[in-house]
């Protein structure tokens, strides 16, 4: 019997945790999150998160680029840029290259910038 036809990694697909959903445990992707639902756990990816409104992370981040509108508590890690929006409630510790606050966002942490330099943000992260 031949095998059947391994599926090609596509990293423009969208994973999605939906509303009234919870997750207990790590989520490792390679494309793009959004996060509407709850995650007890870590998350890592290679794409953007987004956390929406309804959304709620308690656990370790770690992604390139990210936007937030929900709940975030713990450590998050992007390398490029973090979006807070203003409906936005973070809670822990950032290191980012680059970040962006809208008024409202409720903040309550600590906040490293790094320079956007992928070697230099990798350090650091391991550092910290």
């Amino acid at each position: 019997m031949a095998k059947p036809p391994v599926e090609e990694f596509d990293s423009s697909t969208i994973n999605l945790l939906g509303a009234g959903t919870t997750i207990t445990g790590d989520i490792t992707c390679n494309g793009d999150i959004r996060i509407n639902g709850v995650l007890n756990g870590n998350l890592t990816t290679k794409g953007r998160l987004i956390v929406g409104e309804s959304g709620k992370i308690k656990g370790e981040i770690t992604c390139k680029n990210a936007d937030v509108l929900g709940n975030i508590e713990g450590k998050i890690s992007v390398s490029d840029l973090l979006s807070l929006k203003s409906t936005s409630n973070i809670l822990g510790e950032i290191l980012v290259g680059r970040v962006s606050i809208e008024p409202g966002c409720k903040f309550n942490g600590t906040c490293k910038m790094i320079d956007g330099n992928a070697n230099a943000f990798n350090a650091e992260k391991k550092n910290a």
